[in-house]
Parts: structure tokens; C-alpha cells; sequence
């Protein structure tokens, strides 16, 4: 069976081609995965214009799924069901992809299924490794989401914690903006940061307390706050500004403060990720949303792995980021399932997963 996937949540317009087949290792191919990505557009506003956006995905919608055909070496003939992106993003950008998906499968006469983004993020790891020990503790790690799941059944996430404020995503975006360094924030403080001292600024990690006052990991709840260590970043710069009497600081200070500022995101992740394992007995750790691109969180999620003997799985660099190979695998589930997209199937910005 071939599975159409279409990914338009947000700023990257993507098509791809995922085939079932009968291995229980690797029961998932990825046949072709193409994106579009509106960078270049958006890098000059300093994070996406939500218009800007939805129009782009308009002019390169029909393109990149024509390529992700094209590269799967197959025809609109060949597909066998579609799957679209629902939401949670951006509802003119998510109205593009369900639009599309739906005339698609009016016309071809296939099923369709409506997929969670974040669903679809935690399957990029299924389809890049294929099945992993259950239960898992996932973490899904982007700009707009960072949560944690617990899988004790493939295709069941129950979620255990979420950011209180800030994604890590978005706190590296704002970080970013913050010292001049352009869009988007994550890539240049991870490339920053590899020439930087990490433990030249202590930063501070945060501490969540329950209603009770008590950490909340004691009632089994792993949640995640990141404003304050942004709050921390900004009255840095500020205070080292006012000293030097110059708006920006120098390569040096900005190298040690983005690898400062990693070091704290990425022991908070981590930290997390494992407490949750610890204490549900999980098996396994998966890490996936567009974080999880980032270099020292994977060197460090894969050190304490060996050090925990708690195997970690991660997706590629290109099934990290968005893309809509993970929303066929996830689709495939819900084939699997057989929950079907209405025909009056919209988009929904705030979709809960």
C-alpha cells in the first residue's frame, strides 16, 4: 500500500510517499519525502507572518507533490490513501493541505485520514527505526510544542507534561532575536555554541512546584518551563551591554552565551526525558519534533543512554524537522485503525492531540 502524506502546518510546504510491506523489523518504506521550505521568506520578518506563509504553500503545493510522485516513482494511480495534516499550526497554512488532501481523495476516490502534527512526529521515529521497545517515554521537542508522551501501545499517547510557557524551540528563536542573529534561532545558537564555553554563564534551571508545592514529579507529571532561563539571558545581555556601552557583544561572549544557553535547554530536556523512564519503567526514550536536530541534545540524549542502558531513538535530520513522511506514518496507523477523515473534514488550529 502506498500512503500519500501532506504536511502544511506551518511554514514548509511537504509531500511524500511512505509504502507498507510485510517485515516486522521495518514494516514502513519511505519512497520519497520532499519540502519546501519558506525560510528565505520569513528569515527577514524574524519568525513566520502566518499570511506570507499561506500563500506560499498555495504556489508550491500542486509542485512538491507532484515531485514526491515523481521521486517514489509512482502515479496518482498508484496511491493508495492519503494523509493530511489537521492541525495543531497555523489555520491558513493547515487550510491549504486539507483542501488539497480532500479534492485529492474526492477525486481518486480513496480513503482519507486526518493526522495530529505531533502524532505524526512521534511515528518519524517508528519509521526511521521501525518498532521500539514498549512502553517509551517520547519526547516531541519543537518551536511551538515541547511534551512528553507516554507509548505503551503503538499509536496511544498519553501525555505526561508539557511547557508551561515557551517551547525550547521558541526560546531559541527569542534568544536569538534577542542578540541580532536572525531566523530561525536554532540552528545558528547550535552552531554558535560549539565554539563557546558552556560553563561560562550559569544559568539557571527551573524549578516547578504542584499546586501542593511539591515538584510535580512526584505525582508522575513532567512538565517544562523555559521563560524564566529567557528572562536570565535577556538581563545578561542587558547588564553586559550597559558595561560594555555597546549594543552588541562581542563573538566570543555570544559563542559562550549560546553554549551556556544549550547547555541549560538540553540538561533540562534530558533530565526530563529520563525522570519520566525511570518512573513509568520504560523501556525505551524517543526524541523527535525539529529540536531534536539539534547536535548536543543528540550527543548528550545518546551518552546518557549508554550510561542509563536505556536505548534512545531519534529520527534523521530529515524526518526531525516537518516534513510529511511522519504524517503518512501516522496516517498509516490510523488506517490500521480505521478511522477515517470525514467528508466535511477542517482544519483546527488548537487540535489536541
Amino acid at each position: 500500500m502506498l500512503v500519500l502524506g501532506i504536511e502544511t502546518s506551518c511554514d514548509e510546504t511537504a509531500a511524500a510517499i511512505v509504502e507498507t510491506r510485510p517485515d516486522d523489523r521495518k514494516p514502513w518504506l519511505l519512497r520519497s519525502n520532499v519540502v519546501a521550505s519558506q525560510v528565505d521568506i520569513h528569515c527577514e520578518w524574524g519568525g513566520v507572518v502566518p499570511e506570507l506563509a499561506s500563500r506560499q504553500h498555495v504556489r508550491d503545493i500542486c509542485g512538491v507533490v507532484e515531485r514526491a510522485l515523481s521521486d517514489a516513482n509512482a502515479t496518482w494511480a498508484d496511491v493508495d490513501a492519503i494523509a493530511v495534516t489537521q492541525g495543531p499550526g497555523l489555520v491558513g497554512s493547515l487550510l491549504v493541505g486539507v483542501s488539497f488532501a480532500k479534492s485529492a481523495a474526492w477525486a481518486l476516490q480513496k480513503p482519507l485520514v486526518a493526522v495530529h502534527h505531533l502524532a505524526g512526529h512521534i511515528e518519524s521515529i517508528w519509521l526511521e527505526h521501525g518498532p521500539i521497545p514498549l512502553p517509551a517515554i517520547i519526547l516531541v521537542v519543537s518551536g511551538g510544542h515541547t511534551s512528553l508522551y507516554l507509548v505503551k501501545q503503538e499509536g496511544h499517547y498519553e501525555l505526561l507534561g508539557r511547557t508551561r510557557d515557551d517551547a525550547a524551540g521558541e526560546a531559541y528563536d527569542k534568544v536569538a532575536k534577542l542578540l541580532g542573529l536572525g531566523y530561525p534561532g536554532g540552528p545558528i545558537l547550535d552552531r554558535l555554541a560549539r565554539d563557546g564555553n558552556d560553563a561560562a554563564i550559569n544559568f539557571p534551571g527551573t524549578r516547578l512546584t504542584s499546586p501542593d508545592r511539591n515538584a510535580p514529579e512526584r505525582d508522575g507529571r513532567f512538565d517544562f518551563s523555559f521563560s524564566g532561563l529567557k528572562t536570565s539571558v535577556l538581563r545578561h545581555v542587558r547588564q553586559r551591554q550597559t558595561a560594555l556601552g555597546a549594543e552588541q557583544l562581542p563573538a566570543n561572549e555570544i559563542a559562550d552565551l549560546a553554549a551556556s544557553f544549550q547547555f541549560r535547554v538540553v540538561d533540562t530536556l534530558i533530565d526530563r526525558a529520563f525522570a519520566a523512564a525511570h518512573w513509568h519503567g520504560a523501556k525505551a526514550i524517543g526524541i523527535a519534533g525539529g529540536v531534536s536536530a539539534n547536535s548536543r541534545l543528540r550527543a548528550e540524549a545518546m551518552a546518557k543512554s549508554g550510561r542509563s542502558e536505556i536505548p534512545v531513538f531519534i529520527p534523521s535530520l530529515a524526518l526531525s524537522t516537518d516534513n510529511a513522511a511522519m504524517i503518512a506514518a501516522a496516517g498509516i496507523r490510523l488506517l490500521d485503525a480505521g478511522r477515517l477523515a470525514p467528508s466535511d473534514l477542517n482544519a483546527a488550529a488548537s487540535l489536541p492531540l
